[in-house]
């Protein structure tokens, strides 16, 4: 008998091809598209990446966190200090701001490593806050009033579209299309047998805080580069809007109802989001009554989320990771 290892699907095919699609119809959005449609375009990449990087952290290292503010915010200041106080170009100030949130994750994870479940999260507020209280509070960022990134003005708005829509590409392809690549690699089976159960992973010889540890520091630089783009779209920054726990809050409820561990959830989960914060986000207190029991309803009832649901009935992976074992015939050697 002769078998081979199956990992794409005909799904994933369609889908590799309709993502494909996506983002060149991203990158050409300054030439056909209204600067309004390019800044929604833009903020639901950012939604997506902030929620993905969540996922990973949730769903895959075990680590749920409230303050991935902390790493938005780090992320949009650093680049908001490079290109309006140190005169860098603001597109080479968002790539050059990662390095920001990355070297900020190390004694970040150092510090809360130890703790567990709810411990842990809360550790990781508590620093989103000490984050917010210092930005508040450093005269170099002019404290609660924030900063507007005036060098902006030097750009028209055509090329502030143009590298809008490709920071907002690559945003997607290196938080959705990176988190796939490493799902599909070998590494993405440690981090899948460590979502399942952490200590027969252990016994099996996977070092899980070393991937842990990983996962923390990567989810802070694709939270930060969003932070970043998000911000340097906005032209204007606040400690209270930087360092929002509404960051953590639409990660986790985008992440719980299209469902954890998954991509495909992370992108309905998104486009969900973000069409009810439009049209729902005036209604104030009781819309975010509404997200929070629909998410905690969920957690519930069906927590592989909307996408779980979906593949009960439909066995059609969009990014499928599986190996899949397939019999090509007899052995006639």
């Amino acid at each position: 008998m002769t078998y081979r290892v199956e990992r794409m699907t005909p799904s994933g095919r369609i889908a590799l091809l309709a993502g494909a699609v996506a983002l060149g119809a991203i990158l050409s959005m300054p030439w056909w598209a209204s600067q309004g449609l390019i800044r929604d375009v833009i903020t639901l990449s950012c939604f997506i990446a902030v929620a993905q990087m969540w996922n990973m952290l949730a769903g895959y290292g075990g680590l749920v966190s409230v303050g991935q503010q902390a790493f938005v915010g780090v992320g949009a200041y650093a680049m908001f200090v490079m290109a309006q106080l140190w005169g860098l170009n603001p597109f080479v100030a968002v790539g050059l701001s990662l390095l920001a949130p990355a070297l900020l994750a190390v004694p970040i994870y150092l510090l809360l490593h130890r703790l567990e479940g709810p411990y842990f999260a809360i550790g990781t507020w508590v620093v989103a806050e000490a984050l917010r209280l210092i930005a508040t509070n450093t005269p170099m960022l002019n404290g609660g009033a924030g900063m507007s990134l005036r060098v902006m003005t030097q750009f028209s708005a055509h090329e502030r579209a143009i590298a809008g829509a490709f920071l907002a590409a690559l945003l997607l392809l290196v938080t959705v299309g990176g988190s796939y690549l490493l799902l599909r690699s070998r590494y993405g089976i440690a981090l899948t047998a460590m979502r399942d159960n952490p200590v027969a992973a252990r016994s099996q010889g996977v070092d899980v805080q070393r991937l842990r540890f990983l996962i923390f520091v990567a989810a802070a630089v694709g939270t930060g580069f969003a932070g970043a783009v998000y911000f340097m779209v906005q032209l204007r920054i606040t400690p209270p809007s930087a360092f929002d726990m509404n960051w953590a809050n639409l990660a986790i409820f985008i992440v719980m109802v299209g469902g954890i561990g998954s991509i495909e959830g992370v992108l309905i989960g998104a486009v969900i989001y973000f069409f009810a914060d439009r049209w729902f986000g005036g209604f104030g207190a009781s819309y975010l009554i509404v997200l929070g029991l629909l998410t905690l309803m969920t957690a519930l009832f069906f927590r592989e989320g909307l996408w779980g649901l979906w593949r009960r009935t439909f066995d059609a992976p969009w990014f499928p990771t599986r190996r899949t074992l397939i019999h090509t015939g007899r052995d006639t050697s």
